[in-house]
């Protein structure tokens, strides 16, 4: 290498490191799922990363009600009480993480609790494990509630959530209310 008199050289290198993207398992059973009113939101890159791991069944019981004068869905943290509740599995980075939180209302209306899962189908990738086969269980949180009015515990329980189901009872939009 030659030296250079009277010159001293800087070289700017811009180096990208890879960045640690903390990711966490997401069970929706409700507007978020597919085919649903805020499905869309799950894949809005402004609220972060969301990819789809599977579709799974909770592990337990737990009522799952429709309520309120917007018909929202609403899983009742009664676990043993209920139904197996289905829904999707979703990977969600801290951004999408801090969203949903948002978004459910957390802690007021939803609280964010950790919840096993038998697992229906599994399509995504995995983190160097292996991948669950139908029937395992696997834990993710899901957005679940111990605020609820007295009477949700009698209202109809369901299996699986569908705001354009028989019941009748379909979800108002955000948008759409006063």
């Amino acid at each position: 290498m030659r030296a250079l008199r009277g010159a001293t050289r800087f070289i700017s290198l811009s180096v990208r490191l890879p960045s640690f993207v903390h990711m966490t398992h997401v069970f929706v059973y409700g507007t978020l799922k597919k085919g649903q009113p805020n499905y869309h939101r799950m894949f809005d890159r402004a609220n972060g990363e969301a990819e789809f791991l599977g579709s799974a069944r909770t592990a337990e019981k737990y009522p799952l009600v429709i309520a309120s004068e917007n018909n929202i869905p609403f899983l009742l943290n009664l676990p043993g009480e209920g139904q197996h509740v289905g829904g999707e599995i979703y990977r969600v980075d801290d951004r999408m993480l801090k969203f949903l939180d948002a978004f459910e209302a957390v802690p007021t209306m939803y609280q964010r609790t950790p919840v096993k899962l038998e697992v229906k189908e599994w399509v995504g990738r995995t983190d160097g494990g292996e991948t669950p086969s139908p029937g395992s269980i696997v834990e993710a949180f899901v957005y679940s509630t111990t605020t609820y009015k007295p009477d949700w515990t009698s209202l109809p329980s369901y299996e699986n959530y569908d705001s354009f189901g028989d019941h009748g009872l379909e979800y108002v939009t955000r948008e759409a209310r006063d």
